[in-house]
């Protein structure tokens, strides 16, 4: 960043002190919540996290310097559930990507489809989009999910919501679009599923290993002194 864009000395003590409301404002809608999903102290938090966001920001822009809170940001957790307590229907929304990483593996899992239907007359299995119509079609997507590699198949991120609603819904009322009605402030949980959650385990267990590894070095210095053991000694 170049002398003349950096954030003023001024503006990053206004940031500083916005953080300061906040924070107070966050403090007293703890103290009057009305519940355990108060909806004041939700607000109350993500405002605490954009002003502490803006402040790091500012911080590091002026100063080279960074805060030592990392709060979490809106999309990273669901807002609170105001739904039925009771629900009479839910909603199950899953999303899986995959990434075809053997074409070859597909294009024969698909042709094997086809010789099995006796379908001849307008094969579909020539193409990666024909056979992939052809294996979701074939194939539930959860035995999809639990034979992907079978099928030339590499598992990307997932994620499956649960909705609660007060009625099931009309018969075709959603199928023109049907994610784009979800309230999350109605999701009952979710369950996330990311390579990015196995980098933060590698990255954990990868410095357990270098501390386990100094450990030992320490240890073996200051044995160095002992002297070595006579086989002949009684």
């Amino acid at each position: 960043m170049s002398d003349a864009a950096q954030p003023t000395a001024a503006e990053v003590r206004a940031a500083a002190e916005a953080v300061k409301t906040a924070l107070d404002r966050h403090l007293a809608a703890v103290e009057r919540r009305s519940g355990e999903d108060d909806p004041a102290v939700y607000e109350a938090f993500n405002q605490l996290a954009a002003a502490a966001e803006v402040y790091d920001e500012l911080l590091y822009d002026r100063y080279d310097e960074v805060t030592p809170f990392e709060i979490p940001g809106a999309e990273e957790a669901l807002p609170p559930y105001t739904g039925p307590e009771e629900p009479n229907a839910l909603s199950v929304l899953i999303r899986r990507d995959y990434a075809v990483a053997e074409p070859q593996r597909l294009l024969a899992q698909a042709e094997r489809i086809e010789a099995a239907d006796g379908d001849e007359a307008a094969p579909a299995s020539g193409t990666i989009h024909g056979a992939l119509g052809l294996l979701f079609g074939e194939f539930e997507p959860d035995e999809i999910a639990s034979r992907h590699k079978e099928f030339g198949l590499e598992e990307g991120d997932s994620t499956l919501w649960v909705a609660a609603a007060d009625e099931p819904a009309e018969p075709g009322e959603w199928l023109e679009a049907p994610f784009e009605q979800v309230d999350p402030q109605q999701v009952v949980c979710r369950f996330d599923v990311s390579a990015v959650f196995d980098d933060d385990l590698d990255d954990d267990e990868d410095e357990g290993e270098a501390d386990l590894e100094e450990e030992l070095d320490t240890d073996l210095d200051e044995d160095e002194d002992l002297e070595p053991l006579d086989a002949d000694r009684a």
